[in-house]
């Protein structure tokens, strides 16, 4: 059984402070902006902050009235309250560090605990919370974190001037993305029983994988952004359909409802639209090479778009440097998917059983005691 660590409650502490610090520096970014007199920035943060908020706190409610299902109806109520008022994943955060506490500090004074012990009970406890929490933040960071990295930086390429909090902006929402999916690809060994532990190699591989090309993309929509921003709407809206239509065809079964099943469909086709998720935990190789074929065709075309448009830019040091870090960012985060698949993905050296026939996780099974939530989440 996979156990949670002290570097596990580091991470959960690091990742509460940069959450918190996260909102703080939102507001401070979006009144900066209304005091400008820029009121259509200031809002389309404050609406990217809301939107994840609202979403996260129904998943996370969600969870809460499935895990407790027959239980005390009246602590389901202070739970609702809590997230009406948008502080439901503090609550998360609470029961995570005191379940984590309790397993890899208080445990130091009972060394005489048999395998048959309580605390194992509550290490997968730890898990769950430390599972669930992750998986809001994955959310949140497509939802809220990518779409602000976006904005400040067509922001900054529309306008030039750069002050300190687009600066302080830009940072957070790196910080976030990285030690999102950082913290997502620990908790998806952790909660899957038939998964080995993540190397330190493996997570460096993956991060770079990641943040280079959802990087690459989000310069490539900031830079049609600038061409038409009627153009970049529509290329999003359409990147969405196909990303819900694939997910449909997905059958997915992550909820409860039909109603929640929706809603997180709708969101995994946001997801989709940044990066790619296998969620039905199946082999991905033609998936995966079609999603990122078709982002190297979409970015050369948005540069090729701008060269005959617009020849007089090529000349423009800022289009050089953007057109350089655009392309340099899909090369490299392509070369370090490609290494991390071939040489550091899980199924290269976990065990022969667990490899059969999966690549990303094992589809079907649904008991929560044994898996836990990811087994029907997004398996990467």
């Amino acid at each position: 059984m996979m156990k949670f660590t002290k570097q596990n409650f580091f991470f959960l502490v690091v990742g509460m402070i940069i959450y918190v610090v996260d909102i703080g520096v939102d507001f401070w970014v979006a009144s900066r902006y209304f005091c400008q007199g820029q009121y259509s920035w200031s809002m389309l943060i404050l609406c990217f902050r809301c939107l994840s908020s609202l979403i996260t706190q129904i998943f996370s409610y969600e969870w809460f009235k499935n895990d407790w299902e027959g239980t005390d109806t009246g602590k389901l109520k202070l739970v609702f309250l809590v997230h009406l008022f948008q502080c439901g994943i503090f609550i998360r955060y609470w029961f995570a560090l005191k379940y984590g506490c309790q397993v890899t500090f208080k445990k130091m004074s009972s060394r005489d605990a048999s395998k048959t012990d309580p605390s194992n009970l509550i290490q997968k406890q730890a898990i769950d919370a430390m599972t669930d929490i992750n998986m809001l933040r994955v959310f949140k960071t497509f939802l809220e974190t990518a779409p602000q990295l976006f904005l400040q930086i067509y922001i900054l390429m529309e306008h030039g001037k750069t002050h300190f909090y687009q600066y302080a902006a830009i940072i957070m929402s790196f910080c976030g993305i990285s030690l999102s999916m950082v913290d997502y690809q620990i908790s998806l060994r952790k909660s899957l029983p038939d998964k080995d532990e993540f190397r330190v190699l493996s997570k460096v591989m993956y991060l770079f994988y990641k943040l280079l090309t959802i990087t690459s993309w989000i310069l490539s929509i900031s830079l049609i952004t600038l061409l038409s921003v009627r153009i970049s709407v529509i290329l999003l809206i359409f990147l969405w359909i196909c990303g819900f239509t694939w997910t449909l065809k997905q059958h997915t079964t992550f909820c409860k409802s039909k109603k929640m099943e929706h809603l997180y469909r709708t969101v995994v086709g946001i997801i989709l639209v940044f990066s790619f998720f296998n969620i039905k935990g199946k082999r991905t190789k033609v998936c995966i090479s079609i999603y990122y074929a078709t982002h190297t065709v979409v970015t050369l075309g948005i540069l090729f778009v701008y060269i005959f448009r617009k020849p007089s830019i090529i000349k423009e040091i800022c289009f050089a440097i953007v057109s350089i870090l655009t392309i340099s960012s899909l090369v490299l985060g392509i070369i370090f998917l490609v290494v991390y698949y071939c040489y550091f993905h899980p199924t290269t050296y976990c065990r022969p059983q667990a490899c059969s026939d999966e690549v990303d996780g094992v589809a079907g099974q649904k008991d929560r005691v044994k898996t836990g939530r990811f087994q029907n989440f997004l398996m990467q």
